[in-house]
């Protein structure tokens, strides 16, 4: 007898064979078209250039991958090349799932892109002209029709450097993201009766969303089956229904989806894999993870409040608690709105950031401070701060520290998140990278409990009339407390002037300087005439700061200088894939780590744990080898390794050990002993 699935297939071919008749007829309105597209139109002799085929299906119809489920077809491309020139194998992305008639169908029904690499002969001479055709043939289907259809598409090359302009490469990088990555580390499936289970390398607390294995070949699972997705340890267990027609192959590839647009490609062999007990879906596994995760944002979080930009902030909300002494429904009230200011900012900086990286942009958190421009409008905001701090004027109600009601501890706290969040504390690395694989509710959640942690301290005096009752009583001592917490606030200014320079050179450097020295006397100038109680005596104050602001258009980023990030460590070099691959292949230990000016942690540890001399000892014994990736400007390139890590930004530190599969990812936290016992393990 013919099994359902087979049958079905077979009316749904012949479905297509006849549809084909007319859709022959009607190529001259196609339902899905192709579009060439080159990285570079000047591609280096002996190199190769990618060539993105951009797809746009009608809306309703569909295209298929490689392997088109129960019903569908691959695209097949027949390429016209000059001598010498060779096309690669076409790549897909990861594809999504679509049911017709008991069918199951591996599809796009949105644009999409796919991939072939030409290899250029070294012999051809600069300027020479490549014509470029091939002919796509390719299915398109809505749920109730299929149509054979034809292409030819056409493109000029002419041999040249190889450059590829940055807003090309920007756009590439997000068509590439679709791409499914190379796991790494081989899987193993088991067919047992009619039960099929795949097994696969998956760290335990790396964040998994709607995990689905999309299978290269048939002959291994029934497609149309559900499939069911289980955490066992540091593995995944994917379990099914093996197929009623056909032979598993030797070596079964596929790709892993985790979440839309996300996936990885693997091999599995044939072995025995344990079905997991008490596994839960993946969904609730994403959700799980997304709670860990929201755990380690809520404790990185509380971490900040120590950092010297947001401790005199804190400070001062704190004692005017004590000096004020209102309420407890006004304490509460001050509390809430304290909190509402960090969570909405930490939450806003989220949602951009995952806006951002949904358009294609390599960026992770604390993105803003890659822009010389956010860094000048931190400088004037944290200088305003420290002078009102050492009491050369004073804020006009509603106060940021003070007196202020709801709208000053609101302001209070949102401008608290927004100077915090650049410095991610020790536990905040493995749950931000989780935010940006996770579902975005989930990841809006990490964001969240990174505001709260922020928020905790303030809440907690609100909310506890015992803690706020251990807080000195209010005296004359205050106005010296104050003064004093200016003093962070101007190192926090000082170290926000070395980024900008770091980031825009000498002259943004003075521009940022000649803004602060106007704000600087725009704001003493409204505190003398405060001290005389003028009215309005605000407005000079107010229009320094606005014309301080206006001097951002004038800063421009300077070019990143790799020999800047390297010097601090003698025999380091700046970070790149291909180097760190030829130091591995020669069987040199590699100790790599990225870093960024307007990272303190960052900094910190080179201080206290990479540039000591016992650290320099320990690699010059074991000839270690350093690199050096400066992600100050959000260097692209840099930015899609650090995500393969399943971090959000720096600081990340990676020792690769001889003959080891993968990198080992070190702590955040750095100590010259861990680092000097890494050559001898």
């Amino acid at each position: 007898m013919i099994p359902r699935q087979a049958l079905l297939a077979l009316l749904y071919a012949l479905m297509t064979l006849i549809v084909a008749e007319g859709g022959a007829a009607a190529q001259g309105t196609r339902h899905l078209t192709y579009r060439l597209v080159p990285e570079t139109a000047r591609p280096a002799p002996g190199g190769s250039v990618e060539i993105a085929l951009v797809a746009t299906p009608e809306a309703g119809w569909h295209g298929y991958w490689k392997n088109g489920g129960d019903a569908g077809v691959e695209t097949t491309l027949a390429w016209t090349l000059p001598g010498g020139v060779t096309a690669g194998p076409l790549r897909y992305p990861v594809p999504g799932r679509l049911i017709v008639a008991g069918l199951m169908n591996y599809v796009y029904e949105k644009p999409f892109v796919q991939f072939v690499s030409l290899t250029l002969p070294k012999g051809i001479a600069p300027g020479t002209t490549l014509p470029i055709s091939v002919k796509a043939d390719y299915l398109v289907c809505t749920t109730e029709i299929c149509v054979p259809e034809t292409q030819t598409l056409a493109i000029e090359l002419v041999a040249g450097d190889g450059a590829i302009d940055p807003a090309t490469r920007a756009r590439f990088d997000q068509w590439r993201q679709a791409l499914p990555k190379p796991l790494g580390s081989p899987a193993t499936y088991q067919i047992e009766g009619s039960a099929f289970r795949l097994g696969v390398p998956f760290p335990t607390d790396a964040a998994l969303g709607e995990a689905y294995f999309f299978p290269l070949a048939s002959g291994a699972i029934d497609y149309a089956a559900p499939q069911s997705v289980a955490r066992a340890g540091d593995r995944l267990v994917i379990a099914t229904k093996k197929a009623s027609v056909g032979t598993a192959p030797a070596t079964l590839e596929g790709v892993l989806a985790v979440g839309e647009g996300r996936g990885f490609a693997l091999t599995a062999t044939p072995g025995v894999v344990p079905a997991a007990s008490g596994g839960s879906g993946a969904a609730a596994a994403g959700w799980s993870t997304a709670l860990i995760a929201f755990a380690g944002a809520l404790i990185g979080g509380v971490l900040l409040n120590i950092m010297p930009c947001v401790f005199p902030i804190l400070s001062l909300k704190a004692l005017s608690l004590a000096r004020s002494g209102e309420s407890e429904a006004a304490a509460r009230r001050d509390a809430l709105a304290y909190t509402a200011g960090v969570v909405l900012v930490c939450v806003g900086l989220g949602a951009g950031l995952l806006a951002l990286r949904a358009g294609g942009a390599t960026v992770g958190w604390a993105f803003q401070l890659q822009d010389p421009r956010v860094i000048l409008v931190l400088l004037l905001l944290v200088v305003a701060i420290a002078l009102n701090l050492a009491g050369l004027f004073e804020l006009p109600t509603p106060r940021f520290a003070g007196e202020s009601g709801a709208m000053g501890a609101f302001g209070t706290g949102a401008l608290a998140a927004f100077v915090a969040t650049p410095c991610t504390g020790p536990f905040m690395g493995a749950a931000l990278g989780a935010a940006l694989v996770l579902p975005t509710a989930a990841a809006m959640l990490i964001f969240a409990g990174l505001g709260l942690g922020i928020a905790l301290p303030f809440l907690l005096l609100g909310f506890v009339p015992a803690l706020r009752r251990l807080l000195p009583r209010p005296g004359a001592w205050m106005n010296t407390f104050r003064h004093i917490l200016s003093v962070p606030m101007w190192l926090t200014a000082l170290a926000l002037g070395w980024v900008l320079g770091r980031q825009a050179g000498v002259d943004g450097l003075v521009i940022g300087l000649a803004a602060a020295l106007l704000a600087g006397l725009g704001l003493w100038w409204t505190g003398a005439l405060q001290a005389k109680g003028r009215s309005r005596a605000w407005a000079p104050g107010l229009v320094a700061l606005v014309v301080a602001l206006g001097a951002g258009v004038l800063v421009k980023a300077a070019p990143a200088s790799a020999a800047q990030a390297t010097a601090a460590v003698p025999g380091a070099e700046p970070f790149s894939e291909a180097r760190l691959a030829a130091l591995r292949a020669e069987g040199r230990p590699v100790f790599a780590y990225f870093t960024a000016d307007w990272c303190l942690t960052c900094k910190v540890n080179e201080k206290a744990a990479i540039e000591t001399a016992t650290t320099a000892d320990a690699f010059g014994k074991g000839k270690v080898a350093v690199l050096v990736g400066d992600w100050t400007d959000g260097d692209p390139a840099l930015g899609r390794f650090i995500e393969r890590h399943n971090r959000a930004g720096v600081p990340l530190y990676l020792w690769y050990k001889p003959g080891a599969t993968d990198a080992r990812v070190l702590p955040q936290v750095l100590t010259p002993g861990m680092l000097a016992a890494l050559p001898t393990e």
